[in-house]
């Protein structure tokens, strides 16, 4: 048993020196964005979002996640990155152009979305098959945290300033949802999911002629989850795009109004405890590029 263990951890350690992006795997029923080289000067157009508040929906239904079939093994790192290039095609009318470069902006889905692992006891963890892979599996996912936080830092990130930069989205993309903003929504929002963003919006403007809402500051908790790498491109492995995924914890305060201006749903002189989870994507590889939000999870109950 000592042996097999030793094993693992040894082939485990190596994971740190890989010089490998991961790449997506798997299908996705959303598609890759994708456009004609041109001025980058609007990257975060092609993210998607969907905003369902825990307590009081500002917007109805739920984004899609993917769930990735990819196996938790080390040579997951040397193999992905024949995969994503293959599979996330450009729409039919940009392929038909031929010989123009097509250069993709968004990958289209939430890659390895977070989601909380079951808890195991310290005796199954250590002296049982189950727990040996579970703490194999466990490492890995912690590992590819740290080894797509590495790759970023040389593009000059800082967790307190994206903390920052993160929040404020937050707030604007809520502020937005409230208003039924929908021009400035686009700026911070996916295609594919601000179609579906815009068919909430005004599910919801059918029950409620307006809402109020309000962030109270400072957030009580902002905290990494995950963080991921995913190559667009097998013959470029500097092509990545990168996805954060945050766990925001806020006091906020809502109210919905009537045609004739009664409130029907809410009170704004509530504070109500919300958790969300935001995942939060940037190119590594356009000039310019600037973080937007491409999904988000619901919470675990």
């Amino acid at each position: 048993m000592a042996l097999l263990r030793s094993n693992v951890i040894r082939n485990l350690s190596k994971l740190v020196h890989l010089q490998q992006h991961s790449f997506a795997l798997g299908s996705s029923r959303t598609y890759a964005n994708a456009i004609i080289n041109g001025p980058q000067d609007n990257l975060c157009r092609t993210n998607s979002f969907l905003y369902k508040s825990q307590t009081y929906p500002l917007a109805h239904g739920r984004a899609g996640v993917l769930r990735s079939t990819m196996a938790a093994e080390m040579s997951v790192f040397l193999y992905e990155a024949r995969s994503l290039s293959t599979q996330a095609k450009a729409p039919h009318q940009a392929r038909q152009m031929g010989a123009m470069q097509v250069a993709m902006l968004s990958p289209g889905f939430i890659y390895e979305p977070y989601g909380p692992r079951e808890p195991i006891s310290i005796l199954q963890r250590w002296f049982t098959r189950r727990g040996w892979r579970r703490t194999k599996e466990d490492m890995i996912i912690e590992m590819k945290s740290a080894y797509a936080i590495s790759k970023l830092r040389k593009f000059g990130y800082s967790k307190q300033g994206f903390y920052k930069e993160a929040f404020e989205l937050y707030k604007e993309i809520n502020a937005f949802l409230a208003h039924g903003d929908k021009t400035s929504l686009r700026k911070l929002v996916t295609e594919n999911m601000f179609s579906v963003l815009k068919n909430d919006i005004k599910m919801r403007e059918t029950m409620w002629s307006s809402v109020y809402w309000e962030l109270v500051e400072p957030a009580i908790k902002i905290r990494t989850l995950r963080a991921r790498l995913i190559g667009v491109d097998r013959n470029d492995l500097k092509k990545v795009f990168i996805q954060l995924t945050l766990e925001f914890l806020t006091n906020q305060k809502f109210e919905a109004y009537n045609s004739e201006g009664a409130a029907v749903a809410g009170d704004k002189n509530k504070e109500v405890l919300v958790r969300d989870i935001w995942v939060f994507e940037k190119s590594l590889f356009h000039p310019g590029a600037y973080w937007c939000l491409c999904g988000r999870i619901p919470p675990p109950k």
